[in-house]
């Protein structure tokens, strides 16, 4: 069961689509577990704002005029890392989804599935997760082990940062991950800061597609 995120957290909207737009909008709007704080109808705008003022999550549209989607995913986490984004997609596209993963996106969403799923994704992003298909999954993982181990560079980690690294695998939230290990969330954030630089990667999905394919 997903873990609920006690207070309303910020969640923006980019999406070119106005009908669609709107209703995201009036999901969200009548959640009490997230405020939304924005909406845009391209990726140029919603960039100059959420660039200097982020929200907890974005909704992004994979294809939009102008700038992409997947390039706006790579600006804005290169500028918060801490950002999550979900992409929305009319296509199950596994090429340009994972073309949107290797960016930095956390987890995507076909548009069909958002009057029943919207919600639930984001309180999954929300706890740590990442939501996706197992075919995409498969492929991001995939794309790692194609690279021959002498081509890889060593994972050296300290076996504190191992041990969480494997919780993070198996799916823990980082607050499970400190009632296992008896440690704060803080430190649990401080490990996985440090991790997440030796891996050279700015999110869970990717530290963890990262840790399988250099096949522990």
């Amino acid at each position: 069961m997903t873990e609920i995120p006690p207070n309303p957290q910020t969640v923006a909207i980019v999406e070119d689509d106005e009908t669609l737009r709107e209703s995201l909008v009036d999901i969200i709007e009548c959640s009490q577990r997230w405020n939304l704080v924005a909406a845009f109808s391209d990726a140029t705008t919603a960039l100059e704002v959420l660039g200097t003022s982020p929200p907890s999550v974005v909704l992004m549209d994979i294809q939009l005029p102008g700038m992409s989607g997947i390039e706006c995913v790579g600006k804005l986490i290169a500028l918060h890392p801490q950002v999550q984004v979900m992409m929305v997609t009319v296509y199950d596209n596994n090429d340009r989804i994972f073309e949107a993963l290797a960016a930095g996106a956390s987890g995507y969403l076909l548009k069909r599935d958002i009057p029943t799923k919207l919600l639930p994704a984001l309180d999954d992003l929300a706890a740590g997760g990442s939501p996706m298909s197992g075919a995409i999954a498969r492929k991001v993982v995939q794309h790692f082990q194609k690279e021959p181990a002498e081509n890889q560079e060593p994972i050296t980690l300290t076996p504190r940062e191992t041990e969480i690294l494997n919780l993070l695998v198996k799916g823990f939230l980082y607050k499970e991950i400190a009632w296992e290990l008896s440690i704060t969330i803080e430190t649990v954030r401080t490990h996985l800061h440090n991790i997440y630089q030796k891996l050279h990667v700015r999110t869970r999905t990717e530290a963890v597609v990262k840790y399988l394919g250099h096949g522990r």
